[in-house]
């Protein structure tokens, strides 16, 4: 299999999270798509949508993105146990990737306004907007953190990585102050040897 991936990319490392999970991280060929403008050649290929992840199976059918795959590689390959199929367990791991991805979505598209688009041409709105967003997940995800526990599944994989995006590229952002909880679990989730084997390079 391919995974068409980029070391900085929180939705190839939630990918990579669940790989290394499962235990089928080393099954994988890893095709660098570093964000490039243009977009990278194997990325357009993979994708139409130009997005990573992708996964190219040994039969050459191409899955995305990162819901999809995770999915796949628990199903497929692991023993499903990341995506429960008692209720309401699994409706409550995938609340919660939908809230990490959701996190993530707005991070992005802050980092895009903020660093990549032209000082002249940020939309101040817009900034704000997404910082909301951000802000009210992590309080959402504070309200829920004490229930997290030890539980390892799709959920609590994806606020991992998104609050280990925040920590990667935005830096300046004190989440824990008002997110003491969350922090508390973070710190521990963090350890774990699939999290620390998906770090971003200078994180």
């Amino acid at each position: 299999m391919k995974l068409y991936y980029a070391q900085t990319s929180p939705y190839v490392r939630k990918a990579l999270v669940v790989a290394n999970e499962v235990g089928i991280e080393g099954q994988l060929e890893k095709v660098d798509c570093s964000t490039t403008t243009p977009v990278n050649p194997d990325q357009s290929n993979a994708n139409p949508l130009k997005k990573i992840p992708a996964l190219e199976l040994d039969d050459g059918m191409i899955l995305f993105d990162s819901p999809v795959i995770c999915e796949y590689l628990d199903t497929a390959l692991g023993n499903g146990s990341l995506f429960p199929n008692d209720l309401p367990a699994r409706w409550i791991a995938l609340r919660f990737q939908a809230l990490g991805d959701g996190l993530l979505d707005a991070a992005i598209l802050l980092r895009y306004e903020t660093v990549l688009r032209p000082e002249n041409l940020c939309w101040d709105k817009g900034v704000t907007a997404q910082m909301n967003k951000i802000d009210d997940a992590l309080a959402d995800m504070e309200n829920h953190a004490a229930s997290f526990g030890e539980r390892i599944d799709i959920g609590t994989i994806s606020v991992a990585c998104a609050v280990g995006y925040l920590d990667f590229r935005f830096k300046d952002k004190d989440w824990r102050t008002d997110c003491p909880t969350l922090a508390a679990w973070y710190e521990g989730f963090a350890k774990r040897p699939s999290m620390q084997a998906t770090r971003p390079p200078d994180l």
